[in-house]
């Protein structure tokens, strides 16, 4: 329930049992989660996972992180790990300071050639067309 889905314990033997718990005719008990699963995903980006490197931020891309706003490479000034796409970063100010963690959209040897670009050159500078974004807001926290 921690990830923010509900679960329901029933009987699964009769033959239809699914269908009648989806119809609401089946006896179950219901577990209904503590958080939406939009919150529960944030919960776990922010404290259940693993940290494989850091992207360090200019001031704009800062406004922008407080602002609600996707992180593009524009705004990326250092990158420091060894990750690959996916995986999650700490986001930081230039003076290191934690502002949150995301799932990057790309591997670090990828971020390193795209940091500092404009989202429209991601192309021409890895070869194919990936996301606009260094991480995107869905897929980040902001402290």
């Amino acid at each position: 329930m921690a990830a923010g889905c509900r679960m329901a314990i029933a009987d699964g033997r009769p033959v239809g049992a699914l269908g009648q718990l989806i119809d609401g005719r089946a006896r179950c008990s219901w577990f209904l989660p503590e958080a939406s699963p939009r919150s529960a995903r944030k919960k776990w980006i922010m404290g259940s996972l693993k940290t494989a490197g850091a992207l360090t931020v200019d001031d704009g891309a800062r406004r922008a992180l407080s602002a609600g706003k996707s992180l593009l490479p524009a705004g990326v000034t250092g990158i420091e790990g060894d990750f690959k796409r996916g995986d999650v970063v700490d986001v930081r100010d230039r003076a290191g300071r934690l502002l949150g963690r995301g799932l990057v959209a790309y591997g670090a040897d990828e971020a390193r050639r795209i940091a500092g670009r404009k989202s429209a050159e991601i192309e021409r500078l890895l070869g194919f067309r990936g996301r606009d974004e260094m991480v995107h807001r869905d897929d980040l926290v902001v402290e």
